[in-house]
């Protein structure tokens, strides 16, 4: 049986076909304290879905974005231990589904199918099994399956209802898979594993809390990795023949540390900002931190150490370009990397068990990324992927230019700007998109979806207000819970600037504001605590309360999110001040909001009950819930809709264009 939101649903009135305005008229009762209850598409009746389907887009526009979705390029993948074929994940079906190369630039073999999302998870050591993770419709509760590395029926695994199967590894000696599940509780892991011969499940591991596994030695000892907090967490050794928990570092530490397996017995390689505002990798041992890369003033996201041990990466984040590093594991020693092609950035995708094979992805600002192969032992760089561009001139498209806006404070907060080569009639106006995360980054890169709001006529604004990943320790932490107060006002900042810096001749430009996941909840923010700051919003997967978001999330993410937004006893009335909800009186501007109907993250009541409350005021509000989708689109046509029905709400209300 569904259980209904605690609210009295009403339907939206649409304007036209493509318009999402609702018609001002009388609202239903208001929703009573507590607002909803629960998550995904079991907590909303079947027929309030339906009722707030995607509109169907103008056939021009739809045709546009799909014409872009085309520009692209599967990155990375995972090569055969003999380096022959190349297992890669492409959307080119409209969801994402396994494929293969059988050698550099041949034709791609679609191995899995389906209305699914499919990936590879690992390849067995002799590379003739494949380990496969599949969600459904957005609910982030995948399954594990084995196939056929030439491809073939699944065998299950472990698929669950509400369980998350999540894959860590395959053993050395490819007799077992491991995996985590949260099988028995709902907010605590535990670690298994399945024999391929036999199909055998036995448990490995099973305490209470967060766990996962870092990492692993041949011998079957595992590095677990129970997670405290958004950023933090506790690393211990686990033994399983000796059933021994040894702990390592991390325990009541309030710092973020990454850790993996050294070359050598007894030594982690860490990255962690401990020591500083930025983070640094470091070899430890016995408690003693070491570092083996440079002092930057930037962060080393993460390292890589292949499997043979003979080479460790590590990559690091200079304002949103990232660049690769290579170290000798046994001195610490820089080494050169391949002589790869020209790019804005540089990543690491992963090396075959022996490392004779690496895999490289190379990005510019104007082309989809590349993927390329090398061989160490023969010292050859191959192309394996060659992107594609049907129709389309990428070498004109607008490049993100990074300048800074001052908050009230007098702190400069970076931003990356994509701006049209002219604007008829000026001035543009903007479109202010936060990103996701808070701990998320708004980078520079390759991006059909930005260039569409360009080629709109919009000026695009991304900016990296405080608490976003990249500018160190201090600036990441900004925002933790009650603090987010102090700088929750960078948002309304960002529209002042934006209103100045892109007039022409004195005429300020409209501006609006959008975001998916934090980026909605930063929209609701803009729209209703700044109210008037902004012309028009539209809100995909925000939180509208922190309150009801923390008290519906999924179990599995309660704790990691009270760490970063607040505790719902101790913070509860930052939490209150800090909620959309809380402002709804002071809704100026129009507002369209998007929710899945599957989301585990933030609940599709979220999105409700903004939408009920905010409908209230007789101002244009819109709502649309994808009812095959939990976090965000996947799906290639509900990403055509959510971005249309995106678009068409800021040219209708920036720009004044009449309904289609």
């Amino acid at each position: 049986m569904r259980q209904s939101l605690r609210f009295v649903p009403a339907v939206l009135l649409f304007a036209s076909a493509a318009g999402l305005a609702q018609a001002p008229g009388a609202s239903p009762a208001a929703p009573p304290p507590g607002g909803y209850s629960g998550h995904g598409a079991e907590s909303v009746p079947a027929e309030v879905i339906a009722k707030f389907a995607p509109p169907a887009l103008p056939a021009p526009l739809a045709a546009k974005i799909q014409m872009l979705a085309d520009v692209r390029s599967p990155l990375g993948g995972h090569l055969s231990p003999d380096g022959q074929k190349l297992y890669f994940v492409w959307n080119v079906t409209g969801v994402p589904q396994v494929w293969r190369l059988d050698g550099p630039n041949t034709f791609p073999i679609q191995m899995t199918g389906g209305e699914e999302r499919t990936s590879v998870a690992g390849i067995t050591p002799d590379g003739k099994t494949l380990v496969l993770s599949r969600d459904r419709m957005g609910e982030e509760n995948p399954g594990l399956y084995t196939m056929p590395a030439s491809g073939g029926p699944l065998t299950t695994i472990q698929r669950l209802p509400g369980v998350q199967t999540s894959f860590a590894f395959i053993s050395d000696h490819g007799k077992w898979v491991t995996f985590r599940s949260n099988d028995v509780k709902r907010d605590s892991y535990r670690i298994l594993r399945y024999e391929f011969a036999t199909g055998n499940k036995e448990v490995v591991f099973d305490e209470p809390g967060l766990w996962g596994v870092a990492d692993h030695r041949p011998d079957g000892r595992l590095l677990l990795h129970r997670s405290t907090g958004s950023q933090t967490g506790e690393y211990w050794e686990w033994d399983p023949v000796k059933k021994t928990k040894t702990p390592l570092l991390g325990q009541g530490d309030k710092e973020e540390l990454r850790a993996s397996y050294g070359k050598r017995e007894g030594e982690l390689i860490v990255v962690t900002a401990k020591f500083g505002d930025f983070r640094r990798a470091y070899r430890w041992e016995n408690g003693k931190f070491e570092p083996i890369t440079p002092e930057l003033k930037w962060n080393v996201e993460r390292t890589h150490l292949d499997r043979s041990k003979t080479r460790l990466f590590y990559t690091v984040n200079e304002g949103g370009y990232h660049r690769s590093h290579l170290l000798d594991p046994a001195t610490y020693q820089e080494l050169p990397l391949p002589k790869l092609p020209p790019g804005d950035s540089i990543g690491v995708g992963g090396s075959t068990q022996d490392g004779r094979f690496t895999t490289f992805t190379v990005s510019t600002a104007r082309a989809p990324g590349e993927s390329w192969v090398y061989d160490w032992q023969k010292a050859i760089l191959t192309r394996w992927l060659f992107p594609s561009t049907p129709e389309v001139d990428t070498s004109t498209w607008a490049v993100a230019v990074l300048d800074t806006y001052p908050a009230r404070d007098g702190t400069r907060i970076p931003v990356f700007v994509r701006r049209p080569a002219k604007c008829e009639p000026a001035p543009c106006p903007v479109v202010v998109q936060f990103h996701g995360g808070p701990e998320g980054q708004a980078t520079p890169g390759f991006s059909p979806t930005a260039q569409l709001w360009v080629d709109a006529g919009f000026v695009l604004v991304e900016p990296n207000v405080r608490g976003s990943e990249g500018y160190g320790k201090k600036w990441l932490d900004a925002d933790n819970g009650p603090k987010r107060l102090d700088v929750i006002t960078d948002i309304e900042d960002a529209a002042t600037w934006a209103r100045k810096a892109f007039a022409v001749d004195g005429k300020t430009p409209k501006v609006g504001v959008m975001g998916g996941s934090y980026g909605g909840y930063a929209t609701l923010m803009a729209m209703t605590m700044f109210a008037g700051t902004y012309d028009a919003g539209v809100s995909n997967v925000g939180i509208s309360s922190l309150v009801t978001f923390l008290q519906n999330t999924a179990p599995y993410r309660r704790v990691l999110r009270s760490s970063e937004y607040g505790d719902l006893e101790k913070d509860h009335d930052a939490l209150v001040k800090l909620s959309a909800t809380t402002y709804i009186d002071k809704l100026k501007a129009p507002l369209l909001i998007i929710a899945g109907a599957n989301d585990p993250r933030v609940p599709v009541g979220e999105g409700i009950q903004m939408y009920e409350a905010a409908k209230k005021k007789g101002i244009p509000t819109g709502l649309v819930i994808f009812p095959d989708e939990g976090h965000g689109a996947q799906k290639r046509d509900n990403r055509v809709l959510q971005t249309g029905n995106t678009l068409l709400w800021m040219e209708r209300f920036l720009k004044g264009t009449p309904d289609n």
